[in-house]
């Protein structure tokens, strides 16, 4: 690999003066609309009442139009940044801020951060909004953030088996008495199935659906939906396997089906919970179920019911087409010219629907905002490679496909 000095990486990248803009620019929806958004949110918090986690979810909470960064507040910040607009606060984030739906801290306050437009579709709408107030509450709950590599969802492998779990959660979902017992069995057998061959995946897996599994869970759970089962199958489980890869997405989908599966039990699942809980262990506990002593043997056979067959030829096709893309990239950003540089206090602004795990050598990014103390990196249309430890980000020399401040 041909990589530059560190001081010609350095000087590729301006540094960003850490300013506010005073422009005022415009939204995607008006102060109105934001107040009835968060009127909604409200309503659906004090109906709640700190029932479902035993604190209240409400708090700050921003909606952010990504084009022009002008943000809606429901309640003011601790620095005086946010102006009143009616009934609701208005501000511009600054540019060193990265826009996505998450918790952070600006001004003095914590907020959760929604993008615009929300979801026309109520439920949908609630179950985000509901989803991200979680996020800002969750070191609350003994449940930190957590960025747990899962690369190996994105293999044959890893993704076969994570579809026949996804698809036997759904028909527990959809079923009762001895036949969700028979589905939930399934389900878990094809998980711990898949955690049998990749070696400590399962403390990794698990990490991830205690963070944005059970945001999710909780988003379905308060969302109003008549029926949460049938909103899980209809939603997060069917369009689950449509994402291009699953390496940080799949908690969406198995973490609010093994929750809705353990309300059902009527017990206390809730209590305890730590970033190491296992949903599945615990539901299959729960249950009073139990897995067959030979996993992999049971797990082919059931797997039959499921559409195995199908899937396999299914996933050999996109396998054949990811070591293709996989060759293109390491003769990118690896063997060819590039540009290396360090990262130091790193923040980023990523879609978590399209990384590509590039062995052990860390996880390409097609499209990525990354502000350091050098400035802003954006790869809007392009290639990057960022080091399992989050320490460099790599980027093809020829500069195509991305520019820095």
């Amino acid at each position: 690999m041909k990589r530059f000095s560190r001081s010609a990486c350095l000087a590729a990248l301006l540094v960003l003066a850490l300013s506010v803009s005073a422009r005022v620019g415009e939204s995607s929806i008006s102060a109105r609309e934001a107040l009835q958004y968060f009127k909604e949110v409200d309503a659906i918090s004090r109906a709640d009442g700190g029932r479902l986690w035993g604190v209240s979810l409400n708090g700050p909470l921003l909606l952010v139009d990504p084009e022009t960064r002008i943000a809606y507040a429901n309640q003011p910040d601790q620095q005086g940044r946010l102006q009143r607009a009616g009934e609701v606060l208005r501000g511009e984030i600054p540019t060193e801020i990265n826009l996505a739906n998450t918790a952070f801290d600006w001004a003095g306050t914590k907020w959760s951060m929604v993008m615009l437009p929300l979801p026309e579709d109520r439920h949908v709408r609630a179950t985000l909004l509901i989803h991200e107030l979680w996020h800002r509450i969750q070191d609350k709950l003994g449940l930190p953030s957590a960025d747990a590599q899962n690369a190996h969802l994105d293999s044959r492998d890893g993704r076969y088996w994570l579809q026949l779990e996804w698809r036997a959660l759904a028909a527990a979902l959809a079923a009762s008495g001895s036949e969700r017992n028979k589905a939930i069995s399934d389900a878990v057998l094809f998980r711990e199935r898949r955690r049998a061959i990749f070696a400590g995946s399962g403390g990794t897996e698990n990490a991830m659906e205690m963070h944005e599994g059970l945001a999710e869970y909780t988003g379905v759970a308060l969302s109003g939906a008549p029926d949460p089962a049938k909103f899980v199958i209809d939603h997060e489980l069917k369009d689950a396997p449509g994402k291009k890869t699953f390496v940080r997405s799949f908690a969406y989908a198995s973490g609010p089906a093994y929750g809705l599966l353990l309300d059902a039990t009527g017990q206390k699942w809730r209590e305890n919970l730590s970033p190491k809980t296992d949903l599945a262990a615990t539901l299959l506990h729960l249950s009073d179920l139990k897995l067959p002593d030979d996993v992999r043997a049971a797990a082919g056979e059931r797997s039959h019911f499921y559409g195995g067959e199908s899937l396999a030829a299914q996933e050999d096709e996109r396998e054949t087409s990811r070591r293709k893309l996989i060759a293109r990239y390491r003769a990118r950003l690896v063997d060819g010219p590039v540009l290396g540089i360090p990262l130091h206090q790193m923040q980023m602004q990523f879609d978590p629907g399209n990384l590509v795990p590039l062995d052990s050598l860390g996880t390409v990014y097609p499209n990525i905002r990354i502000v350091d103390d050098w400035g802003v990196l954006t790869v809007s249309d392009g290639d990057a490679l960022l080091k399992a430890d989050f320490s460099e980000i790599t980027l093809p020399n020829d500069g195509e496909g991305w520019n820095s401040n």
